[in-house]
């Protein structure tokens, strides 16, 4: 179930817009002073317009700007990493959120914000259980 920006659960699980789980393949760049300091290729675990939730191995910190680009358009944002967790010796859970909402960067339709998904009734014939 995805929380609903309206709902009545607490702030901390409340989300701005649908999550979707979509593996769409990203390049994350590290940029210094003018210059490239480091970039990965890498691909989305879940998505909304507000940002993405992704694996890397390059370093980063919470609070560090980054710029992520589509390789399917070429079309790159500016995200700020929201938080980070070590899922091993090498690789980081990381939280990304743009600076400003772009539905349109993932190129998919979200879900209406009060879409919830409902379990899946038997066909007819068929028993539950």
């Amino acid at each position: 179930m995805t929380a609903n920006p309206g709902s009545s659960e607490s702030p901390a699980n409340r989300r701005r817009s649908q999550r979707v789980l979509l593996r769409l393949p990203i390049k994350v760049t590290l940029r210094g002073p003018g210059i490239v300091t480091a970039s990965e290729e890498t691909v989305t675990q879940v998505v909304n317009a507000h940002g993405a939730l992704i694996y890397l191995k390059l370093k980063v910190s919470a609070g560090q700007f980054v710029a992520i680009k589509n390789t399917s358009t070429d079309e790159e944002h500016v995200a700020r990493v929201v938080r980070t967790k070590l899922l091993d010796g090498e690789m980081s859970e990381v939280a990304l959120e743009f600076m400003t909402p772009a539905p349109k960067f993932w190129r998919i339709s979200f879900p209406p914000s009060d879409w919830e998904s409902q379990p899946e009734e038997p066909a007819p014939g068929q028993k539950s259980g």
